[in-house]
């Protein structure tokens, strides 16, 4: 014969489409009974393979053939592992699971399903292949990391989706969902610079400086500050590294945010930008030899604190609230007053907003470059007095005070430099 009748649906099958839905039933059980073989487990050199083409096959003849090899896949399943126990044998359960996975995914496989059987079939003999890692990450786990990471997720994926999407308010004062994003985003920051810290001691605070200042420079400050309280050493050098790589981080994300939206924008704002970034490049490569990062053992608190989280939400709102008020009843130059109170708690929204307003004509793409600008310069200096209030150190906050305001200047003249030879004015 020619052709074979699939009982199930009255589906005709060529002799080349089963060839192939053997082929990949072997093909699925072979990696998974390779894994079973090297951990050395009583099953595995031919039944895994035997399972998942007995679960394509049983399709092939029919619905009720497959309940019934499933049904006495179980029986097997059950006898084993009563054997292992009258023989006082661990039983082997994991092996059992993935014998009825397996046969599963032949079943898959028989209905005529490619992607997700073999898929399946490769995750699986990897988890399987991870036990020992999997095992002693699991152990070295603390209680308030898997709390902390349980409430990030409630934060981002129970919380954010059910949020208003729009503005509400008398006057369209805020956006829910965009304002619930900046908490989850910061919660998101405080678990990351753990981990980092975690894995890599104090070479993660250079990593999470820098990724902190693509978020929010100020935030990550916040939280850096409070690991440099730890080192024995003095922080000085450290500290002041940490600064900058945030800064030149968040002035790269300000530009990359206005050039999205707003391309002229960003070529009025990336003058300034990148001689302030250049700037602070040339001090970090100055003091380079300064900066080697010590091993040390930080006593971590809980990655993630609600309430920390919660009050910069908070004030974020508020801020979100008076840049509005101050882009309806100030107008174009006001914007910039409302620039420089963003910029004390997040400038990657005040550059949104100037982008945004920017977008609509309400104003020039010069003024939303120079709010943006600003906007960074007073995020640059905010982190000073966190600094300086976290690590009590005066040398240092004079040292930071200096670097900061030339920095700052420098963007200043640059930026009245270019609004001179362009012909706009402030």
């Amino acid at each position: 014969m020619t052709r074979m009748l699939a009982a199930n649906s009255g589906t005709l099958f060529l002799p080349a489409d089963v060839s192939s839905i053997l082929a990949i039933a072997i093909g699925i059980g072979m990696p998974v009974r390779l894994e079973r073989e090297w951990s050395h487990k009583e099953l595995g050199a031919r039944t895994f393979t035997i399972v998942s083409m007995a679960g394509a096959l049983s399709v092939l003849a029919g619905n009720g053939v497959a309940f019934l090899a499933f049904g006495g896949l179980l029986v097997i399943v059950l006898l084993a592992g009563l054997g292992a126990i009258r023989e006082l044998k661990p039983v082997e359960t994991t092996t059992f699971v993935a014998v009825i996975v397996t046969f599963v995914l032949g079943l898959l496989v028989g209905e005529g399903h490619r992607y997700t059987p073999v898929a399946a079939a490769i995750v699986m003999t990897m988890l399987l292949s991870l036990k020992p890692a999997l095992k002693q990450f699991a152990w070295g786990l603390q209680v308030n990391e898997i709390r902390s990471a349980v409430l990030l997720g409630l934060l981002a994926f129970v919380i954010y989706p059910v949020l208003p999407g729009h503005t509400i308010g008398p006057h369209d004062l805020v956006n829910p969902r965009e304002a619930w994003l900046t908490v989850v985003l910061i919660a998101a920051l405080g678990f990351l610079n753990y981990v980092l810290l975690k894995l890599f001691h104090s070479r993660g605070l250079y990593y999470t400086a820098v990724l902190g200042g693509m978020v929010n420079s100020t935030a990550a400050i916040a939280e850096l500050s409070r690991y440099l309280r730890e080192l024995k050493s003095d922080p000085t050098a450290m500290a002041i590294t940490i600064d900058l790589l945030t800064v030149i981080a968040m002035f790269l994300r300000n530009l990359l945010i206005l050039a999205f939206f707003v391309p002229r924008a960003a070529m009025a704002a990336a003058g300034p930008l990148v001689a302030m970034g250049a700037a602070s490049l040339a001090i970090l490569w100055h003091q380079r030899k300064k900066t080697t990062a010590p091993v040390v053992d930080l006593k971590l608190g809980s990655p993630l604190s609600l309430l920390r989280v919660l009050k910069f939400g908070l004030i974020f709102l508020v801020i979100e609230i008076v840049g509005t008020l101050g882009q309806q009843y100030l107008g174009h130059y006001g914007f910039l007053l409302v620039s420089i109170f963003g910029g004390l708690v997040s400038s990657a929204s005040t550059t949104g907003a100037a982008a945004s307003l920017a977008m609509h004509g309400s104003i020039t793409p010069q003024m939303a470059g120079a709010a943006t600008v600003v906007t960074s310069m007073t995020s640059a200096l905010s982190n000073l007095p966190i600094l300086h209030q976290q690590l009590h150190k005066p040398v240092l906050s004079r040292k930071l005070i200096a670097i900061s305001l030339a920095i700052v200047l420098l963007g200043l003249l640059t930026m009245f430099a270019i609004a001179r030879i362009s012909g706009f004015l402030f």
